[in-house]
């Protein structure tokens, strides 16, 4: 899912090549979100690492600059006493006597609330301009993916902006700049651009893409000690033991809302009513496949409204829906889990590819928005 967090953070940070003039050389630059402020110390939460506690000189100056800029010509004066939780900020000083502590001499600020309103209209642009899915072919600047039954060719530019999802992370806060010659057969892709009519074809200004992995089944087991899971997979039937971690996503899909997508996706009218579907019950072979896809589109659109829950929260025998990444010992580590799904997986059609999430939520809605990217299944 995308995060609301968007390029403010990538904006903020290329004030850090901000003139000599500006910025001393010595200069000591931290960038974060305000956890806190209590008179003239502001509690500073960075990308990584231990929260920073800053201390605001007298008289430091305060710029406020709107979300997306790289550079201070766009900078209004502004106060202190403008700062809240919440926003970002770029304090530029010198390192205090103790460790995690920063003198600021000056603070550049971006409001919470316009960062909102940009992450807004970023979001409804990817909704209406985006098309995505899984890629099927690089052939030279042009991308095939394919989105459920639809095959969509994607044309790249020089000018298009390239994006690579971090193996742990599907916050683009965490993206790193990338190429064309990043992008491989099996990863997700999403594209921002000119879309043809019939949403066959685009030319590509923005492009984000990452290898991720779908995985659907009913947990066998969990080692709250190793801070993993063990479930069996409903498309290659083998057991899988996925890694819990702090940046893993979990949520759960309420009674109420599994019911609405069991009867969208035929379960009911096949005897598999939502929440009736056990460890042991198999996918049911009903018809109705392409209601049932859509559900995991509707399913990614709404994730990041979804309660969220723990591993301790877990329990055997749930079935789950698990977007995950290649970790670092080799087993998938969980970018997002949903629990309470065991209805909507009773519902696919028997020898057919499960619902799958989307890895990411770029533009929220359903169909050609946001859940594009997962609407063609899983794998990588």
């Amino acid at each position: 899912m995308l995060n609301k967090k968007f390029r403010h953070g990538i904006a903020l940070a290329a004030l850090l090549i901000a003139p000599a003039a500006l910025v001393a050389q010595a200069a000591v630059n931290q960038l974060g979100t305000v956890k806190t402020v209590s008179g003239s110390t502001i509690t500073l939460t960075p990308a990584s690492g231990a929260d920073v506690t800053v201390t605001v000189s007298p008289g430091a100056p305060v710029l406020q600059l709107p979300p997306g800029s790289k550079s201070l010509q766009a900078a209004t004066p502004a106060k202190f006493e403008d700062v809240s939780v919440g926003d970002r900020i770029l304090a530029t000083g010198k390192a205090g006597d103790a460790s995690g502590t920063l003198i600021a001499s000056r603070i550049v600020l971006m409001k919470s609330n316009d960062i909102a309103a940009k992450n807004a209209a970023e979001q409804r642009e990817w909704q209406r301009n985006g098309l995505g899915g899984l890629v099927k072919s690089v052939d030279g600047p042009v991308v095939t993916v394919g989105s459920g039954a639809k095959v969509i060719k994607i044309t790249t530019v020089p000018a298009t902006d390239f994006k690579r999802y971090a193996s742990d992370s599907v916050s683009f806060t965490d993206t790193k700049p990338g190429s064309l010659a990043d992008v491989h057969v099996g990863d997700q892709l999403r594209a921002r651009g000119t879309v043809a009519e019939d949403k066959l074809s685009m030319t590509a200004d923005a492009v984000v893409s990452g290898s991720f992995e779908n995985l659907s089944g009913v947990i066998s087991a969990i080692d709250p000690a190793a801070q993993s899971l063990t479930l069996k997979d409903l498309t290659t039937k083998k057991n899988v033991t996925v890694l819990i971690t702090p940046k893993s996503d979990l949520r759960v899909l309420p009674a109420q809302a599994a019911a609405a997508f069991a009867a969208r996706t035929g379960g009911a009218a096949a005897g598999h009513p939502a929440g009736a579907a056990s460890a042991n019950t198999p996918p049911a072979a009903v018809a109705g496949a392409p209601r049932a896809r859509s559900a995991g589109m509707d399913l990614s659109a709404m994730l990041s409204r979804l309660p969220t829950q723990s591993l301790s929260d877990l329990k055997t025998g749930q079935a789950v829906m698990i977007v995950a990444s290649e970790g670092s010992t080799g087993n998938p580590t969980a970018i997002t889990l949903l629990s309470g799904v065991e209805g909507i997986l009773s519902a696919t059609p028997s020898g057919s590819q499960p619902i799958t999430l989307s890895p990411w939520n770029i533009g929220g809605g359903e169909g050609e928005g946001a859940a594009g990217a997962g609407a063609g299944g899983g794998g990588r």
